[in-house]
């Protein structure tokens, strides 16, 4: 099936708007389909260890190697969706600046590492997607320690990361036709 309106975001700066070495870029596409959100994820595997649990969804995931799709709809009401080399990922229903009102809802997720890259694959419920939604951002965690690396589609600033700055999101077109 062809999908109308994919987007890309091109991870490929630090948080604070440097620019990142190639083989450190992560890609996230995404699109509606008629059942789902399909967010693909491919990303350089930099070997960081695996949460101690078992694969699905699981709180905390930004404290490990990470890849996430943040989706900015109208009052600020947003989706963040984590999704990890490992098989683990975690989603937020969010409304405001880190505002959480829903967490852990399930979605179907694949990952796969090959080598020096990994994969991942999700299909998230069109329910989940906030109303309006037309901005987005993406990230990338990974490293640990003082080796601590954030990375950023669209830079946030500041003096620490903090991908939760909703004014650095992007324009994004989904195709609103689609949604419940």
């Amino acid at each position: 099936m062809r999908h109308k309106s994919m987007n890309r975001f091109s991870i490929d700066h630090t948080w604070n708007g440097l620019a990142i070495d190639l083989s450190e870029r992560a890609t996230v596409d995404f699109v509606v389909s008629p059942d789902a959100l399909i967010v693909g994820v491919d990303a350089p595997f930099h070997g960081d260890r695996a949460p101690a649990l078992p694969t699905g969804s699981t709180d905390g995931l930004w404290d490990y190697e990470v890849v996430e799709l943040f989706l900015l709809g109208v009052e600020d009401a947003y989706l963040e969706i984590e999704l990890g080399p490992h098989g683990h990922y975690l989603v937020l229903q969010l409304k405001g600046e880190r505002r959480v009102i829903k967490k852990g809802l399930p979605i179907a997720y694949a990952s796969e590492i090959d080598g020096r890259r990994w994969r991942g694959s999700a299909e998230i419920p069109l329910a989940y997607l906030p109303p309006g939604v037309d901005r987005g951002n993406a990230f990338a965690i990974h490293g640990e320690g003082k080796n601590r690396r954030y990375l950023a589609a669209f830079p946030t600033g500041g003096e620490t990361p903090d991908f939760h700055k909703l004014g650095a999101f992007a324009p994004i077109r989904i195709d609103t036709r689609m949604l419940p």
